[in-house]
Formats: C-alpha cells, sequence, structure tokens
C-alpha cells in the first residue's frame, strides 16, 4: 500500500495512520486546515481555494505522484482532481455528506480498477463506515459507545423515527472520557442492521442550510 491522506492532524491522521501501518504501507499525510474551506468553497469555488490556501497541498501531492506510485486516496471529493483516472488507484476512502449512491458509480466509471469507500465523520467518534444499498448509503456508528438515531419532531417534542422514516439527527457518544448528546443540523433515514453490523444505521444524511 502506498497511500496520500489530505487532511486535519488529529484522530484523523491517527485514525488513516493505523489503518495503513497496519497493511505495512507507506503513508504520505498532508494536512490541511479545514476551518472555514466549506464556505470559502461555497463562495469562491473549487480552482480558487486550489491556488490560494490549498496550494502547498496540490505542490506536494503533484510532487509525490511523481515520485512514487500511489495505489490508496484519502481524500475529499473535490480534491480527487488531482489524481490520475484510469486503473492506477486501487482504494478511495472519501468522506463528505455530498457523497450519494450515484456518485460513487460515477466515480467508479473514472477510476476504473478502484474500490470506493464512503465514511461519514464527526470529530467526536472518527469515521463510520457506509454501505452502498438500493441507491443509498447506510453508514453504521461504532455501538455501544455512539449510538445515532433519527429524530421526528411533533408537538414540540421528538421521537424516534421508525425505520425507513427520516428525521434530525441525534447524537449520543458515551465513553469514559467524553458524553455528548445533541441532534446534529442534519437529516437522514433511520436503516435496519445489515451484516456484519448487528444493530441499525443511518442512510443519506444530508446538512440542512441555515439562513
Amino acid at each position: 500500500m502506498r497511500a496520500i491522506a489530505h487532511g486535519p492532524y488529529g484522530w484523523y491522521q491517527e485514525e488513516i495512520s493505523e489503518l495503513v501501518w497496519s497493511y505495512k504501507g507507506f503513508l504520505y499525510f498532508i494536512g490541511l486546515e479545514t476551518d472555514g474551506i466549506k464556505r470559502e468553497l461555497q463562495e469562491k469555488g473549487l480552482e480558487y481555494i486550489l491556488k490560494g490556501r490549498l496550494a502547498p497541498l496540490v505542490r506536494y501531492t503533484q510532487r509525490v505522484l511523481a515520485k512514487d506510485q500511489i495505489n490508496t486516496v484519502r481524500t475529499a471529493p473535490q480534491l480527487l482532481t488531482l489524481f490520475p483516472k484510469g486503473g492506477e488507484i486501487e482504494t478511495i476512502i472519501l468522506s463528505g455528506v455530498g457523497i450519494t449512491a450515484q456518485y460513487l458509480k460515477d466515480l467508479h466509471n473514472e477510476f476504473t480498477n478502484a474500490v470506493l469507500i464512503p465514511l461519514y465523520g464527526y470529530y467526536a467518534f472518527g469515521d463510520l463506515v457506509g454501505i452502498v444499498k438500493n441507491n443509498s448509503i447506510i453508514y453504521y456508528p461504532n455501538y455501544p459507545f455512539t449510538i445515532v438515531f433519527p429524530l421526528v419532531e411533533e408537538e414540540n417534542a421528538y421521537r424516534i423515527a421508525k425505520h425507513g422514516e427520516r428525521g434530525k439527527m441525534g447524537i449520543i457518544i458515551a465513553r469514559p472520557e467524553k458524553l455528548i448528546i445533541k441532534v446534529e443540523n442534519e437529516v437522514t433515514t433511520r436503516a435496519s442492521q445489515l451484516r456484519p453490523f448487528k444493530w441499525d444505521g443511518f442512510a443519506d444524511p444530508v446538512r440542512r442550510v441555515i439562513r
């Protein structure tokens, strides 16, 4: 495994490092500051960011690709433009609420030999692996330390959504060093368990736009 990973320092770097090293692979980790980047991307576009705040990341990525045979990539969907299309890349790990099953199908037509792995990330619990089924992506939390459940608002109160029902994303994270109980500004669907998971998941999260 010869891997490039783009992302913030901290748990994100630790997770991808442990993953690559567990396969006795070699990792080029290219850090970036994510604060405000989503807003800047929406307001000014990808080309502006690549030539501005992400210019060092672009240069270093290009240098690595020129010197080494990279076969594994972990990055944001927008940054896949930095990598050669075709069959050189074998594994692509992506995270972001904008990822859909159709997007993964279209992406596979560009990176023909790549296994595509969608992830859902959150600063407190790391990454959750997604499974594509029936044109949806279903994510499964690391139960019992993290529980994710859609909530439906009724009469100024919330109830847990039924299977197949959409609602606001409720999260409980309970570990010895951390307790978080909150409702996220995202809408998702409650999904039934699928092997190898023995608990419910959530499907197709979409972030609400606050005006």
